[in-house]
């Protein structure tokens, strides 16, 4: 079997055996999934940070996005990168983790250890590949609210996440409302939208059309549709910046030369960005895990499960929030940030409203933005001290 996902130093699978917490559930804690698929013997991926208090009250659950994972403020273990929101998790950053108990797990369907396509199915010894019953976000909070049960803690004092982040974090409270003390969704939206979905399909298309993807079934034959998947990323990651940025950054520059050499190498110097960013992310990902999540997020529409109505999934709810959008962010745009706090003011929820300006696009919610910062920290210390959690230190 083709090794993927390795750790530099131990040659090991992430999937199999990763550089991080794992907490296993049996038959007893089987997992039910929305597609009616159920898995009996499964496990769960996290990291933690900081220390959970006495009363267990200062527990923070990330959620992470469609390609994170639960490395968020350490040293990823494949590709030795920082933490991706390491500008939001740590010692004195708005999720302090000398004040919060910050966990994030993995999700369900996932590539670091979280049981997904390229874990083995216990039934076969096999990779599961499209064995897999389908994830929906639905499947991840529940699998993530069994992990938060075997942690012991009852109430989470903040759920917050960005992308498919904040979907969860959408399901948490709307699942589970007498468990969220505060919500943070970030760059978000209650459903994914047409053009979201051509995306997605577009990005699952090219890793199907790769010779190697067999499919699904790469891993038992000795390849991976590295190519496939290289392209799929190139086009997704488009959708996460803007116009303005990429112009701002890249324009019509051209890439180590003076003049143009009228061939199809890359060219401009986007071409050569976009190469990257495909050709870097295969070292980390699993292309089966591509599909399942991208199509968890494209079956995503909260308001379905409440006859249409998003103000009913919200309705009664005493969790706090704090919705945050990004005005040149054309993936999830503020509108759809916007749909939330209406169905939030109509449910009676306790809701602020932010939308920041920047010329960064989606992934602005990953920068370190200062009114993002300021923002994020204004809520969770006014969260904190409704909480009664002693103030920061000095």
């Amino acid at each position: 079997m083709t090794i993927v996902l390795t750790h530099k130093l131990t040659g090991l699978r992430e999937v199999d055996a990763p550089h991080s917490l794992v907490a296993q559930f049996g038959p007893d804690h089987a997992l039910q999934m929305d597609s009616g698929g159920r898995l009996d013997q499964w496990s769960i991926a996290y990291q933690t940070y900081g220390e959970l208090n006495a009363d267990k009250s200062n527990a923070i659950l990330v959620c992470h996005a469609l390609t994170g994972d639960q490395h968020v403020a350490n040293a990823h273990p494949v590709t030795g990168k920082p933490g991706w929101w390491s500008t939001m998790v740590g010692p004195g950053r708005p999720i302090d983790t000398n004040r919060y108990f910050v966990i994030c797990s993995n999700v369900i369907g996932g590539c670091m250890g979280t049981t997904g396509p390229a874990s083995l199915n216990p039934s076969t010894g096999r990779p599961y590949g499209l064995e897999l019953p389908i994830v929906t976000i639905r499947d991840m909070v529940r699998a993530q609210a069994k992990l938060i049960d075997k942690l012991g803690i009852d109430t989470l004092f903040c759920v917050v996440g960005g992308s498919m982040g904040g979907m969860q974090v959408l399901q948490w409270v709307a699942s589970y409302p007498e468990r969220v003390f505060s919500a943070m969704p970030i760059a978000t939206a209650a459903k994914h939208s047409s053009q979201n979905i051509a995306f997605h399909e577009v990005g699952r298309q090219a890793v199907m059309a790769d010779p190697d993807w067999r499919k699904g079934r790469y891993l038992e034959e000795g390849v991976i549709p590295t190519k496939g998947l290289a392209v799929a990323r190139m086009a997704a990651h488009i959708t996460y910046l803007s116009d303005e940025a990429l112009q701002s950054k890249f324009g019509r520059k051209l890439q180590d030369r003076d003049a143009p050499t009228f061939s199809f190498d890359a060219e401009f110097q986007i071409e050569n960005y976009l190469r990257y960013q495909g050709s870097s992310f295969v070292d980390r990902f699993d292309p089966n895990s591509y599909l399942y999540v991208t199509r968890a997020c494209d079956y995503f529409d909260l308001a379905a499960d409440y006859d249409g109505s998003l103000a009913r999934a919200f309705q009664g709810v005493k969790t706090r929030f704090c919705v945050v959008s990004f005005n040149s962010d054309w993936l999830y745009p503020t509108s759809a940030s916007r749909a939330i706090v209406h169905a939030l003011n109509a449910g009676g929820a306790s809701v602020s409203f932010v939308d920041i300006e920047t010329d960064r696009g989606h992934d602005a919610f990953l920068l370190d933005l200062p009114e993002f910062i300021a923002t994020s920290q204004g809520f969770l210390d006014s969260a904190a001290k409704a909480r009664g959690l002693p103030p920061a230190a000095p």
